[in-house]
């Protein structure tokens, strides 16, 4: 047994006196945010400060090969902390305030349990800079503390991976799904896309016999037992799903037939209900009331104009 542990001591030893772990030892202080000070650094390995600059020199001719643009991240000298240290262009990198606007967006969308959350803030905020990354924090603190994820309290991160492969190779699917009166049925679907709205995530599918001919909802977290086929399906490139246009005509992710309608807004803030509907068009304005048509699946639309009360008059 002590013959093993010397053995493996040697091994690292000699490990922590290579090159390559020296570059992957210095590129990861330097990620972090660290100024590195030659002498320190080959103090430490052992090494001449020549090594070391070789070393550094080394680093930016990968850096520079690695990066479409060689300024996008470079290794340079501070006179002022006496080292050196990772300059991070904002064109390939996250900055300190995108940082910060994702951070509030992930905590108000409640759409992660809170280990999700964390891992993801906690990823995001290795990205900051050092001096930015206490402050950043000390923002969303509170935030945080307070966060209260939904009844669900799935993990979704995995889910919606598998999903999105499912969807990507153009698979048939199988899974089991809790309806909202919690009675469980099987689905078969051709999977479009993973579409997040409301708080919840969503998967957007055809039925595999085409019984209908819009297409079907599915919250992410009521989904179990997924089950991707080697059946392929195929869509002609002219009926292709859009996204972005299946988002513009539904509301809270109500599916269903393809209407239109047709209203009077007579509210104060006409915007908000632009807005709100992205197909809107106003038709006719008569003193403060506005006549406005818009095209919308389902019967989402009209849930939420009803919420608008005497303000609103479907027509």
């Amino acid at each position: 047994m002590c013959w093993c542990i010397m053995f493996c001591e040697v091994i690292i030893l000699n490990l922590n006196n290579t090159k390559t772990f020296r570059l992957l030892n210095l590129y990861e202080r330097l990620n972090r945010g660290e100024t590195v000070n030659k002498k320190e650094f080959a103090n430490e390995f052992e090494i001449s400060e020549k090594s070391v600059q070789r070393d550094i020199d080394d680093l930016r001719v990968y850096l520079a090969e690695c990066y479409e643009n060689g300024d996008d991240i470079t290794v340079e000298y501070s006179y002022v902390k006496n080292g050196y240290y990772l300059v991070k262009k904002d064109k390939e990198f996250l900055t300190n305030e995108e940082i910060l606007g994702i951070s509030k967006i992930l905590i108000e969308s409640r759409a992660y349990n809170k280990d999700e959350l964390e891992g993801l803030i906690d990823k995001l905020l290795h990205q900051a800079t050092p001096s930015a990354r206490m402050n950043i924090k000390e923002m969303i603190l509170n935030e945080k503390f307070h966060y209260v994820p939904l009844k669900h309290n799935k993990p979704l991160l995995n889910a919606i991976w598998e999903l999105s492969e499912c969807i990507h190779n153009k698979n048939i699917i199988t899974f089991d799904y809790e309806r909202q009166d919690h009675k469980i049925t099987h689905r078969t679907v051709k999977p479009l896309a993973i579409m997040f709205s409301e708080y919840y995530f969503y998967l957007i599918a055809w039925f595999a016999d085409d019984s209908k001919d819009y297409p079907a909802v599915f919250r992410v977290d009521r989904i179990t037992n997924v089950k991707c086929h080697e059946e392929k399906f195929n869509i002609p490139y002219s009926e292709r799903f859009e996204e972005g246009e299946f988002r513009k005509r539904v509301q809270f992710m109500y599916s269903g037939p393809l209407k239109s309608i047709r209203f009077e807004f007579s509210g104060p803030s006409l915007e908000a209900i632009l807005d709100r509907i992205p197909t809107a068009e106003i038709v006719a304005q008569n003193g403060n009331k506005t006549t406005i048509k818009a095209e919308c699946y389902g019967d989402g639309v009209l849930m939420w104009l009803r919420t608008q009360g005497d303000n609103v008059k479907i027509l």
